[in-house]
């Protein structure tokens, strides 16, 4: 699990790099890929927790993407419902850390890691 600052750079960069975007009817090219970035930091906030990391890095992460992207009251809903969803859908799965949620983690943290990284480089100023 030493792949955490990574994903947290990425993360960096992406909050960093995105302005935010007033909401409009048309969604954002983006918008998907972050909803999807919300899911996964969910499902690690869980993850990560249940397999013996105990804090709230990843809250503090979505948190972070909240501040950088200053959604709107609804965009903001849909961000908090993604985290929600990917942490729920695992909540429901695992009481135990087992070899298939780390795993999962491993997998999540990949994924992470390229939303970030391709959202940066492509939607980024």
């Amino acid at each position: 699990m030493r792949r955490a600052p990574t994903l947290v750079l990425a993360l960096t960069l992406v909050a960093s790099s995105i302005t935010a975007v007033p909401a409009r009817a048309v969604e954002a090219p983006f918008e998907p890929g972050l909803l999807r970035l919300a899911e996964v930091l969910g499902s690690l906030h869980f993850l990560r927790n249940l397999c013996g990391e105990k804090g709230t890095q990843w809250r503090e992460q979505m948190e972070n993407l909240l501040k950088a992207e200053n959604p709107s009251p609804e965009r903001k809903a849909r961000f908090i419902a993604s985290f929600n969803r990917g942490y729920r859908s695992f909540e429901g799965t695992y009481t135990a850390c087992t070899a298939s949620a780390t795993e999962a983690i491993d997998r999540y943290m990949k994924e992470g890691e390229t939303l970030s990284r391709d959202i940066a480089s492509r939607f980024g100023n």
